[in-house]
């Protein structure tokens, strides 16, 4: 592909608008000679300590969560040195933005100021190009892989910190595996809904209320009570055997001098090991995410090491080069959660993905739990041809506009 050299940046504007648990969030405006684009940045509810640092105000305005310096820091000191630079460069636009904040975890500038920026250059490349998000970015990925769509898992019972109920994991999810996104998101909106009976006939029509990322949070107080009607309405909707269950535990949030409280018990690490093995010979499990907490890669080891099944590093990995080589040297993991915002540049999530592909992981693409309506994560996972993808249920606009654009990629590559 021929890239143009006349992409240039004009200005950039930044703003304050609302995420999808209402607080304040970053989204940019970006003008070159060419078009104008707009990108915005998600925030997580369970974040990892090692995650990039996503700069508030800490001030009265919006409960202390207001970004005006996040923005002011766009404003005044990206804006007027990336003014006259070629967005077609996301390297060298990267590498910049490193150096005007110059810390490891960009608690100068916050990564969420860095992290619009950044989207917002890859966006405006590829529109100055005439070409889809998810091919430029593709030319951007290194090793080169084949664009494809991905499998979707939604999460479709919260708990945990996505919920206001006693569920320690965060996360009980459906992977439908069907011909097509198409039928994969029929699937899911179809066993969504049944669940949605279910837990009306047996918890009370007064308990359907929905966690962050559109999954049900029902007063269920046993993991395996929530694997249980998941089952129930997969195979109500006739899909039994053809949609598997993946859980994300967020592990460190249950975590407590030194014990897992685990549905209302406190386990020691080689119970929780031993807990997981039993839920997975009994369940069509095929991945567990951040089964231990943060710092134990020696368990998630154990686990990876006594199971079949993919074992994400989330809070683990967080999407950073230097935790990936540390859980690869002890093969903690087989897959990596890729989160942009964790680490505050596109090139540097690029750079992770790199890194887990050449040592045969998988990858998904994720969402967080405070998202917007940008879509840019559904370009992003058909363009690295990840094949797996973590946008939330089938419900909300924040979460079904990834769902939908996945939609029209696939109409496109048909073409």
């Amino acid at each position: 592909m021929t890239i143009s050299t006349t992409s240039i940046i004009e200005s950039i504007k930044a703003r304050e608008i609302l995420d999808s648990r209402g607080n304040p969030t970053i989204e940019v405006t970006l003008r070159t000679n060419k078009s104008a684009v707009t990108a915005s940045v998600p925030s997580g509810a369970s974040t990892g300590v090692h995650e990039a640092l996503e700069l508030r105000d800490h001030e009265k305005r919006y409960l202390g969560l207001g970004v005006q310096k996040a923005i002011k820091n766009i404003e005044k000191i990206i804006a007027p040195k990336l003014k006259g630079k070629n967005c077609q460069h996301q390297e060298d636009i990267d590498e910049l933005l490193l150096e005007l904040d110059s810390t490891k975890n960009k608690s100068k500038l916050g990564a969420n100021a860095i992290l619009a920026v950044s989207l917002a250059c890859a966006k405006a490349a590829a529109q100055d190009q005439s070409i889809p998000l998810y091919k430029y970015l593709n030319t951007l990925s290194h090793p080169k892989r084949k664009i494809a769509l991905p499998r979707p898992y939604m999460n479709i019972i919260n708990g945990g910190k996505h919920a206001d109920n006693k569920l320690s994991f965060q996360e009980f999810m459906i992977v439908p595996n069907l011909k097509t996104f198409k039928e994969n998101l029929r699937a899911a909106s179809e066993i969504y809904h049944l669940l949605k009976k279910e837990i009306h006939q047996k918890y009370g029509k007064d308990t359907t209320n929905v966690g962050d990322e559109g999954g049900f949070a029902p007063p269920i107080n046993k993991t395996e009570d929530a694997l249980n009607i998941l089952l129930k309405a997969i195979n109500d909707a006739g899909y039994k055997n053809k949609v598997h269950l993946a859980i994300d535990c967020a592990a460190s949030e249950f975590y407590k001098n030194g014990r897992y409280q685990l549905d209302g018990i406190g386990l020691t690490k080689e119970q929780l090991l031993q807990f997981y093995l039993r839920l997975i010979k009994k369940y069509p499990i095929i991945s567990i995410e951040d089964p231990f907490q943060q710092e134990d890669f020696e368990s998630f080891h154990k686990l990876k090491t006594s199971s079949n099944i993919q074992i994400v590093g989330d809070d683990l990995t967080v999407t950073n080069i230097e935790r990936i080589s540390i859980a690869l040297e002890e093969e903690s993991c087989n897959c990596l959660l890729l989160k942009v915002n964790q680490i505050g540049t596109l090139t540097q999530a690029l750079q992770a993905a790199q890194l887990a592909f050449e040592n045969k992981w998988n990858v998904m693409v994720s969402h967080r739990s405070g998202e917007t309506e940008d879509t840019f994560i559904a370009d992003l996972v058909v363009g690295l041809g990840c094949n797996q993808i973590k946008a939330g249920a089938p419900c909300r606009g924040e979460r079904v506009a990834k769902y939908n654009r996945l939609l029209r990629i696939e109409e496109e590559m048909r073409k």
